[in-house]
């Protein structure tokens, strides 16, 4: 190891939630902030169902939604929201999955094993993706813009054709509001609540364009399809669903929240700042990347990296000699310093990935408290070289 020991940096982060999901609230949020929710009342009725109007409406208008598109809260999350896409909108013809981080492997296994679905499968290990050029516009076509566990996302958008026949399925959750999305060549895109704008889990959004209704009128699954899942009734489009009524009883203290979350977006300067913001927190993990010997993103494409879910790992003759069990030892070692000090929480990497960090950079982060935080992680990696002899 070349780099001298460093002091114990002085300054630490003012919010030290870095992790990828629930992500940190906005700045200068406050308990406060939700005390014009509306408990203990129905969401099916006047005041409440109009807070559940509103999310939609602000949502669609801060994502740029096309004015034909249509826009649902729904139950579980992104998860809940790409699975009712699945199990809604999947069958009539063959589907492509892109499977290159945890959940859109999740995704494959659904398609292949609970639906049964003719497909092809294009994988790839974490950090990296999948070879783009070989799908066919024929079938539909499921994947991640950005890969939440693996710190990838799909490059540019020269891969979608903006003429096809089948869907474009797109888990979106840790792309929306963080940087910019071509809805003119997708059909369906969920994500969640708990992203971008650091809202509270268990409420998913799930945005449909024309053909996608289409598809759900002209096709009707041949599996049974849960309650939970369904987008429509009698062979029509649900338009309630689009229109403020839920498929269950969502919190209004998350309704509240999410609001929140929204003002604060429009309030900064809309779309163009939340990725600005976005683009600056990841600059800042870069540049201490580039100056640091024991580290190195997770994904091997500069042209992939994710700017939100920004995956590292460790690397150097050092840490290659340790055995896995050594290695686990000293990330243990090394993230339980960084809790300890409250100057970095839930940071690890996801468990299905490979050993390593993961930083959120999204919109609700500020940049400078992530340059509060990257002399930490340097104190922290050279206490814990020094403390296993290496």
């Amino acid at each position: 190891m070349t780099q001298p020991m460093p002091s114990r940096p002085l300054e630490k982060p003012h919010r030290p939630q870095f992790g990828c999901g629930p992500c940190v609230k906005r700045p200068g949020w406050t308990i406060d902030c939700l005390n014009g929710a509306l408990l203990g009342r129905s969401h099916r009725q006047g005041a409440p169902r109009e807070r559940l109007r509103e999310v939609i409406q602000r949502s669609r208008d801060l994502a740029g939604l096309p004015d034909d598109w249509r826009l649902a809260i729904v139950p579980a999350s992104d998860t809940g929201a790409v699975e009712m896409a699945l199990w809604s909108l999947l069958g009539p013809r063959p589907v492509d999955v892109l499977a290159f981080d945890t959940f859109t492997k999740a995704w494959a296994t659904d398609i292949a094993d609970e639906l049964k679905i003719a497909h092809h499968l294009f994988d790839a290990d974490y950090g990296h993706l999948p070879t783009l050029g070989n799908l066919n516009p024929e079938h539909d076509w499921v994947f991640a813009w950005n890969g939440t566990s693996s710190g990838v996302r799909v490059p540019g958008i020269d891969w979608l054709p903006k003429e096809r026949a089948g869907l474009t399925i797109c888990d979106a959750t840790s792309a929306i509001f963080a940087m910019p999305l071509p809805f003119d060549r997708l059909d369906v895109v969920t994500w969640s609540w708990q992203k971008a704008l650091g809202g509270e889990a268990a409420h998913g959004m799930l945005a449909v364009s024309p053909r996608a209704v289409e598809r759900l009128e002209s096709y009707q699954a041949t599996w049974p399809v849960p309650k939970l899942f369904r987008l429509t009734k009698n062979g029509r489009l649900n338009t309630a669903l689009f229109d403020g009524f839920t498929t269950n009883t969502p919190s209004m203290l998350c309704v509240e929240d999410a609001l929140d979350g929204l003002r604060w977006a429009e309030s900064v300067g809309g779309l163009p700042e939340l990725w600005a913001r976005t683009e600056r927190n990841f600059h800042c993990v870069w540049d201490w990347v580039q100056r640091t010997e024991f580290v190195r993103f997770l994904a091997r494409d500069l042209r992939t990296l994710s700017p939100t879910s920004i995956c590292l790992e460790f690397t150097g003759h050092s840490w290659d000699s340790l055995q896995r069990a050594q290695q686990k030892a000293f990330l243990d070692g090394f993230l339980a310093r960084l809790e300890q000090e409250s100057v970095a929480y839930d940071i690890r990497n996801y468990r299905d990935a490979p050993l390593g960090l993961r930083l959120w950079g999204g919109p609700t982060i500020e940049c400078a408290d992530l340059q509060r935080l990257v002399p930490w992680l340097d104190w922290s990696y050279w206490q814990q070289a020094q403390q296993m002899g290496l």
